[in-house]
């Protein structure tokens, strides 16, 4: 068994003993429980709680700990019990944060209760969190951390040295240490390793990497992602236009990156959110939901519409009734897998305009293959069945003409809807399955109309 399936297995196994005590409603041994579990474990068994029993576990939790709860739940549930707390709490909650985990919780809080927590901290701590907060979430600013160590260029190893021993600790994730000048300007960083390996009268510009590239605050988080990705780094100083050093971005915000992405990607094709609540109200749920349902019925509406066109001739010969759905299905199964390798090729920033029409050549050309294959094979299929060669042909070339329109449309649906900026994720889908269904349904009838009628 994999390492992965070992810790889900786990993780099931202590929210079932949890979910057993709390049913005994043994309260104090719920305490001690919780007292022993990261807050990570317990943001997990919050999500997977019902509703009813989620505040009386979170009170349970140990005051110092709230504040990192928080911030490892998702945003719905942190939502909710953010609104059903004092400020007093509030405040108390934010008390134990680092100024980076600060700005990713203060922007959910009260006004009044954000402002009290800003006011508490010492001036240079209060304008660096305004000033990251003024960033967007989803860019390299709004995910930077700014507990950076800093350290000039023309002091010696030793006096770096003794300045960490000073400190005591270093911020979580720092393989690097930043190299900047007297006015703040970022010049380089100073590994670990090196400061670690080298002379200890040698001085740091002398040992420090130089051709280490800042991140711009306003590039994309997906961006910021797929750098660390390709470069394989632990952490990047994030520079601004001026050159100056703003604050550095870490692994583990980049991984929590590429699991909101993978998220957003496997949820938003059934029109849903990456932060829907497992146990949310029923009516909020539905809300969401029923946009997404609303559309899939209209582009149901419209199918129907075109099959009720023929329908004397459907009435005419019931085998086509039977067969319809085929040519509608291969044809929505076939423009999914193609749907499926576009948007990943996009997501991983590997299509552009100039590559686009060789990657349609290609999809178009597995089309045809894959056409040429399954249309002889339904085709052969139904002219046995029903004992009509006539009928066989017909299915035959509705199946060519609907696997070769899917493959074409799973690569140009997607492109389209991006430079429309409607993400292809949340609509492909839909406007694909309404495609390859239309297209479907009236090559298979219309064929059938004119050759077998």
């Amino acid at each position: 068994m994999s390492e992965a399936a070992v810790e889900k297995e786990t993780r099931q196994d202590t929210l079932q003993q949890f979910t057993e005590i709390l049913e005994n409603g043994s309260l104090a041994k719920l305490h001690k429980m919780l007292s022993e579990m990261h807050t990570a474990e317990i943001a997990y068994i919050l999500e997977s709680l019902p509703t009813e029993t989620r505040k009386t576990v979170f009170d349970l939790v140990r005051s110092d700990m709230d504040g990192d709860l928080l911030l490892h739940l998702n945003d719905n549930l942190r939502a909710s019990l953010i609104n059903e707390m004092e400020p007093r709490e509030l405040i108390a909650a934010a008390e134990g944060l680092d100024t980076d985990d600060l700005v990713d919780l203060l922007p959910e809080m009260p006004e009044d209760v954000t402002q009290h927590i800003l006011q508490s901290l010492d001036e240079q701590n209060r304008r660096s969190v305004e000033h990251v907060m003024s960033f967007d979430d989803d860019t390299a600013g709004g995910l930077m951390n700014i507990d950076t160590i800093q350290v000039r260029s023309e002091i010696t190893i030793d006096v770096v040295l003794r300045y960490l021993r000073l400190r005591g600790e270093l911020p979580e994730a720092t393989d690097s240490l930043m190299v900047v000048d007297r006015d703040g300007h970022f010049l380089g960083t100073l590994s670990l390793t090196r400061l670690l390996t080298s002379e200890a009268g040698s001085l740091v510009k002398d040992v420090m990497h130089t051709d280490v590239e800042g991140i711009d605050p306003s590039t994309p988080v997906q961006e910021v992602a797929k750098r660390f990705e390709h470069r394989d780094l632990i952490s990047s100083p994030v520079v601004d236009e001026n050159g100056m050093l703003l604050g550095r971005i870490t692994i583990d915000d980049v991984v929590d990156v590429i699991r909101d992405e993978g998220e957003h990607s496997f949820m938003s094709m059934a029109g849903m959110s990456e932060e829907e609540d497992l146990f949310a109200p029923v009516i909020a749920s539905s809300k969401r939901r029923t946009v997404w349902l609303g559309i899939n019925m209209l582009t149901a509406v419209l199918a129907s519409w075109v099959i009720g066109l023929f329908d004397a001739t459907i009435e005419k010969l019931v085998a086509l009734a039977i067969l319809m759905p085929i040519v509608a299905s291969m044809g929505g199964i076939a423009g999914n897998q193609t749907l499926a390798l576009v948007i990943r090729g996009m997501a991983l920033g590997q299509i552009t305009d100039k590559n686009a029409y060789r990657l349609m050549l290609k999809e178009v050309s597995v089309g045809l293959l894959n056409g040429l294959v399954w249309a002889l094979i339904i085709g052969l299929i139904s002219a046995t069945w029903f004992d009509n060669v006539q009928l066989g042909m017909v299915i035959a070339s509705a199946m060519f003409i609907n696997l070769l329109i899917a493959a074409l449309s799973g690569t140009t649906v997607p492109l389209l809807l991006r430079k429309l900026g409607i993400d292809p994720a949340l609509a492909g889908s839909v406007v694909l399955t309404t495609v390859t269904d239309i297209v479907g349904f009236i090559t298979f009838l219309g064929l059938a109309a004119l050759v077998l009628l």
